[in-house]
């Protein structure tokens, strides 16, 4: 277990609060969700198998954090819902999407923490390369549709929202290859993966710049690394690493984090006062790191903006534009036929 893990510090509640987490039923993401809901918050699971984030509910709800007489939990727990989002396919982040606009009237906080890592080459249902896909496409067209829910109302709200994007410092080791970001040329699942980190602390940084380049305030967006987890995100790794690295793997198992502890920096993006005055910024250690060059990038950073609007199927590369068009999508009457809602899974609330 790493015995140098940092912890968030901060006592605040989030009564009243609503956020959502992808990929909430294991690991890191359910230990956020343990602590966000001992906070007060409603916590909306964003989860592929309804069953799992059905079961991990009943154990949030039983099992408090680890310290639960800590300020921040005493005076009761909030909420939980489960709601069917498969990143692996963009009309169920769309379904996803919509039904969060029927039911929900502001997001807080939302956590793109759900991955995969390492894994046999695949593709998703719409043919994207599978991490790429995964841990970049579909959590990019979640935040775009869901931004028009994440901007306050005023300029001068208190009431900020915050976007936390679950990298890596694999993302050092990332390059993206704009001639084949689907690795249709050459597959490697180490070098997939780091691409796909990379990626996401680039949309990080595109996104702030293009709500300060839009005079959109209120919204926070924060990059990090969780440290090495001991969790189901590594199940890959026997069958994809050469023997070489499963022994460095095995040597570094001394230095690894419990899921609580990989959860702290999540956690403190998406809770601590003084992160509420940050954004664009990359952390680790419940602490703001320095990115590697490569994350800093503004060029490629832009390149993958344009290129990731084409490949999710969005009108328009431009901020505004694409917020005017979502609004207009998900909350005008009359745009859900009734087949699509007979199609859709409902939320349900624990």
């Amino acid at each position: 277990m790493w015995p140098f893990s940092s912890s968030c510090r901060s006592k605040a509640r989030l009564t009243g609060k609503t956020v959502i987490i992808t990929g909430a039923n294991t690991g890191i993401g359910k230990e956020t969700a343990r602590d966000l809901y001992w906070r007060g918050a409603k916590v909306i699971l964003a989860c592929r198998n309804v069953d799992k984030a059905n079961a991990a509910v009943e154990e949030l709800k039983a099992v408090p954090p680890s310290d639960p007489k800590r300020e921040q939990f005493i005076g009761g727990p909030g909420e939980l819902v489960v709601c069917k989002l498969d990143l692996t396919s963009l009309a169920s982040v769309r379904e996803f999407a919509r039904r969060v606009y029927e039911t929900e009237l502001f997001v807080d906080v939302l956590i793109n923490n759900a991955g995969v890592m390492m894994c046999p080459k695949g593709v998703t249902e719409d043919g994207f390369e599978i991490q790429f896909g995964t841990n970049h496409l579909g959590h990019f067209l979640l935040t775009l549709l869901l931004l028009p829910l994440m901007v306050p109302d005023r300029k001068d709200s208190d009431n900020r929202s915050r976007i936390i994007n679950v990298s890596s410092a694999a993302h050092a080791r990332g390059q993206l290859d704009f001639e084949d970001l689907m690795s249709e040329k050459s597959y490697a699942p180490f070098k997939a993966y780091c691409q796909s980190k990379l990626a996401n602390v680039l949309f990080t940084r595109e996104l702030t710049r293009r709500l300060r380049e839009t005079d959109i305030t209120g919204v926070n967006v924060y990059a990090l690394h969780p440290g090495v987890i001991d969790s189901e995100l590594a199940r890959h790794f026997q069958q994809t690493i050469s023997r070489g690295l499963r022994l460095v793997f095995g040597f570094f198992r001394t230095f690894i984090k419990s899921v609580e502890q990989g959860a702290q920096t999540t956690i403190h993006c998406a809770v601590d006062e003084a992160a509420a005055e940050q954004t664009g910024l990359y952390y680790s250690e419940c602490a703001v790191h320095q990115p590697s060059p490569g994350a800093l990038d503004y060029e490629k950073a832009a390149i993958l903006w344009k290129e990731s609007v084409k490949f999710v199927g969005l009108p328009s590369e431009n901020l505004v534009e694409i917020m005017e068009h979502v609004t207009k999508e998900f909350r005008s009457p009359g745009t859900v036929d009734e087949t699509d809602k007979l199609s859709q899974e409902p939320c349900t609330s624990e």
